[in-house]
């Protein structure tokens, strides 16, 4: 809202730069894995990204970006969409996941019926367990 001044945002420790690309089963596993990482740890150690935010120059997003001490990218497929993004911004990723390689996925196209149809819950679940263990590394 025009006129409304927006409350300062501590910096997180960590943050995660997830691919969404929901047009796939990894793009979704990548975003629900992140998800379900920050719930497991909390705001105070790491938050997700936005990671559109960091090639536009949305200068909270950058700011955010430039004080954290851990910047992970996790992607679902060969693409490397948030890893290559975070790039582009400027950041050098601290550690980069992709799901096809990293826990075996087979990248399949979310075209009929139900998403969560697609998804499998233990490679969300490993998703999860990777990323917390990136964020709890020294």
């Amino acid at each position: 809202m025009e006129g409304t001044k927006q409350k300062e945002c501590k910096p997180h420790r960590s943050i995660i730069y997830a691919c969404f690309g929901c047009l796939s089963n990894t793009g979704a596993t990548a975003g629900l894995g992140s998800i379900e990482a920050v719930k497991e740890l909390g705001l105070d150690r790491v938050a997700g990204g936005c990671l559109p935010a960091l090639p536009l120059g949305v200068h909270p997003a950058v700011e955010k970006a430039k004080t954290a001490k851990k910047i992970i990218t996790v992607d679902g497929c060969p693409f490397e969409c948030s890893k290559k993004t975070v790039e582009a911004a400027g950041f050098k990723p601290t550690k980069s996941f992709m799901l096809v390689r990293d826990i075996g996925m087979k990248k399949t196209p979310l075209d009929k019926g139900d998403m969560m149809d697609y998804i499998s819950s233990e490679d969300v679940e490993e998703t999860k367990r990777m990323l917390v263990k990136a964020v709890l590394e020294e």
